[in-house]
């Protein structure tokens, strides 16, 4: 039995820096807080555990002062930084530089169309990290559409609209919320080429590795799709994976494969989402040469 590894699979460029900075940290320190999951998923968060890193939420984070705390990649809402301040907190910011950016962007838009009373709306997963860290640059004021199109009716199309997606959002879904937007907007008698702005703000290592991946499954008997259950990123990946290959599995740990999967099965394939590390991929595949 065949098995490969796609290359192109693992940590995106902010997952990577984040663990790097939290590393440094554990290594110089022994120990160090993190506001949330440091990535979404728990083998790697078990694993920095076990290293000294102490995952909080938000309510243990208003009651620290006078320490450091890691603010993961996914970014956080201006409220964090207002409580580090009064606390004494130091935040040792690993926010991606895509989040951030994305971040500056929409407080800016907020400030503008205040005065055109226009709205701020964001495509992604309302309650999640990112997401949070977008909409308190609105005061909390944005209108988050999930990827069922949910929270549609709260949108005024007989006024301006900035629209933005998280950065990890499925690309074609974002496509299909921008063409219903605008004929909301021409239903109202709102010409969108002059009252709709969009921004292309879903990062390019998660959309980029959507074709890759489509191509990468086409080309294996099997696919074993590593993730953590609670990562966005990787629902949308594996749902390519199994659009292009209906052999394919969604695991999280190596204790999660069936032997029986892989009965007449010449050339399996691994892949991972932006949240997977490649060490979790290499032990999988390991596990998977005892079955041949």
């Amino acid at each position: 039995m065949e098995i490969n590894i796609d290359k192109r699979s693992g940590f995106c460029f902010g997952v990577i820096n984040a663990i790097k900075v939290a590393e440094e940290q554990l290594d110089q320190h022994g120990s160090l807080f993190c506001l949330g999951d440091i990535v979404h998923n728990s083998k790697e968060v078990e694993r920095l555990k076990a290293k000294g890193l102490i995952i909080i939420d938000h309510k243990d984070f208003k009651k620290l002062s006078n320490t450091s705390v890691l603010i993961r990649a996914h970014g956080e809402p201006p409220e964090t930084y207002s409580i580090a301040r009064e606390n004494q907190i130091q935040l040792i910011d690993a926010s991606c530089p895509v989040v951030l950016k994305l971040q500056n962007k929409i407080k800016k838009s907020y400030e503008e169309l205040s005065d055109v009373d226009g709205q701020v709306v964001i495509f992604g997963k309302e309650g999640h990290a990112e997401v949070n860290g977008l909409t308190g640059q609105t005061g909390n004021n944005a209108i988050v559409i999930g990827s069922g199109f949910e929270n549609l009716d709260r949108i005024d199309f007989s006024k301006p609209i900035n629209l933005y997606s998280q950065t990890t959002q499925n690309k074609e879904q974002y496509e299909d919320l921008i063409k219903l937007i605008k004929e909301r907007m021409m239903q109202k008698n709102c010409n969108p080429d002059i009252n709709l702005q969009v921004s292309r703000s879903i990062c390019g290592q998660v959309s980029n590795r959507g074709p890759h991946l489509a191509k990468f499954a086409k080309e294996h008997d099997m696919i074993i799709f590593v993730s953590g259950k609670k990562s966005s990123n990787g629902k949308y990946l594996f749902e390519i994976c199994r659009e292009n290959n209906p052999n394919s599995r969604f695991v999280s740990e190596k204790k999660e494969l069936r032997k029986n999967w892989f009965n007449n099965v010449m050339k399996v394939g691994i892949c991972g989402a932006t949240s997977t590390p490649m060490w979790l991929m290499e032990e999988i595949a390991v596990e998977i040469g005892t079955y041949a």
